[in-house]
């Protein structure tokens, strides 16, 4: 079987056109407290929040709204106080460390504002690392790497280092990397944080490709203008939603 082949065939059940009516994300009624000395902080207030594969996401909210404890609840970072918190399928809190890091490994490709690329390793072999660490390993990992490059616009840049990559494309490196391991979900942190507005403009078009393509975005971000490129807006404040509206979304607006 070759590698266009091996890519549908475990994508598929993301690419079919439309949304899947399953819940890839479930919250329901999640409470996350912490305790900082005598001090209690609810940092979410009974929250439930559905997102179905093939969704493309905005969760916004300004500083100590709750938005980053969402995002570490839906990438299985951390696990809820109160409530029950599924990744496909799965209630988290109900997972050992080791089937959380395998559900994570499994289901989601993280990207963050800081692009965490290891400074002495090329592009290719960035890409390849989470392949390294799978089990079992796929032995076509060199090749899979170079399809996910190609894939974000940098096939002439595999043997490239970082410090020979401008910050856009370093950040493609890092979707690239999120990507190899054909994640259902590619959960983003600011990923636009570090980059001009042109750069921006770029890897937001990318995910708006990767989502019509079946994979499920959310991105988490405190920016107007990358929100508007998600077909979903969800606001947090004080620990809760207080808006979740559909919106066009950047090629919704572009086809009008």
């Amino acid at each position: 079987m070759d590698l266009s082949s091996r890519t549908d065939e475990m994508g598929a059940a993301r690419s079919a056109p439309g949304l899947d009516a399953r819940p890839l994300i479930e919250a329901r009624g999640i409470s996350k407290i912490y305790t900082v000395g005598e001090q209690t902080v609810r940092a979410l207030d009974e929250v439930t929040l559905s997102i179905r594969l093939g969704e493309f996401v905005a969760i916004m909210g300004p500083s100590g709204s709750g938005k980053s404890t969402m995002m570490n609840l839906i990438g299985a970072l951390d696990v809820p106080t109160r409530g029950a918190m599924e990744l496909d399928g799965r209630n988290i809190a109900m997972l050992s460390s080791d089937a959380l890091a395998d559900l994570r490994n499994r289901t989601i490709g993280f990207v963050f504002q800081q692009f965490n690329l290891l400074p002495r390793t090329n592009a290719l072999r960035q890409v390849m690392l989470p392949l390294l660490y799978a089990h079992p390993r796929p032995a076509d990992a060199d090749a899979l790497a170079r399809h996910r490059l190609e894939q974000v616009g940098l096939k002439d840049r595999m043997d490239h280092y970082p410090s020979q990559l401008s910050g856009g494309q370093q950040q493609r490196v890092a979707i690239a990397r999120a990507l190899v391991n054909n994640p259902k979900l590619l959960l983003a942190d600011e990923p636009t944080g570090a980059l001009d507005s042109k750069t921006s403009e770029e890897i937001m078009a990318l995910f708006c490709k990767l989502n019509s393509e079946g994979i499920t975005v959310v991105v988490v971000t405190h920016e107007p203008d990358v929100a508007e490129y998600a077909k979903r807006r969800v606001l947090f404040r004080d620990g809760r939603i207080v808006e979740d509206i559909a919106q066009p979304g950047f090629l919704g607006r572009a086809a009008e």
